[in-house]
């Protein structure tokens, strides 16, 4: 699998897998066992990048009712084998 640098210096697979379906996130959560199976499987193919980024459908972050974007500020390993991602939310009155 390819790599890329995610910030200055955190390589992480050029494909990654979402994750926020495997949540109540788009209606009931799906089954725990099937998903735990999917992440061994990507873990298996090198997929070392796994977005669990959320969305507010309402929040006082939200300009007119516009999604709020979000860039990366900052990427930091957090143990061998974990990355914790702060990002800075966009178009924001």
């Amino acid at each position: 699998m390819k790599h890329r640098l995610l910030g200055k210096d955190l390589e992480v697979s050029a494909v990654g897998l979402g994750c926020m379906g495997m949540s109540h996130a788009y209606g009931s959560a799906p089954d725990k066992k099937e998903m735990t199976e999917l992440l061994a499987q990507a873990v298996d193919l090198d997929y070392t990048f796994f977005d669990t980024a959320t969305t507010f459908d309402r929040s006082s972050f939200m300009a007119d009712g516009v999604p709020v974007g979000f860039t990366l500020k900052e990427a930091k390993r957090v143990r061998p084998d974990g990355v914790w991602l702060i990002y800075e939310p966009n178009n924001i009155k």
